[in-house]
């Protein structure tokens, strides 16, 4: 499930969830919300894509379910 693997990979990179809002620029409500498994935007996932450091191309190992 997506919300997991963006906390995995927040935490092996050990980013705070602030510092991954920060980077992606999203609230740290976002967030939470999409490590909970809510659903967002598009873009606020090619944001939190690209601040965890990965590339578009690895959108579908991020958040599986598109």
């Amino acid at each position: 499930m997506a919300q997991n693997i963006v906390r995995e990979i927040r935490e092996e990179l050990l980013m705070s969830k602030a510092e991954l809002a920060r980077k992606a620029g999203v609230s740290p409500l976002t967030i939470d919300r999409i490590e909970k498994g809510k659903n967002c935007r598009m873009e606020t996932r090619r944001k939190i894509i690209l601040a965890l450091g990965y590339s578009l191309a690895d959108k579908d190992r991020i958040f599986p379910e598109d």
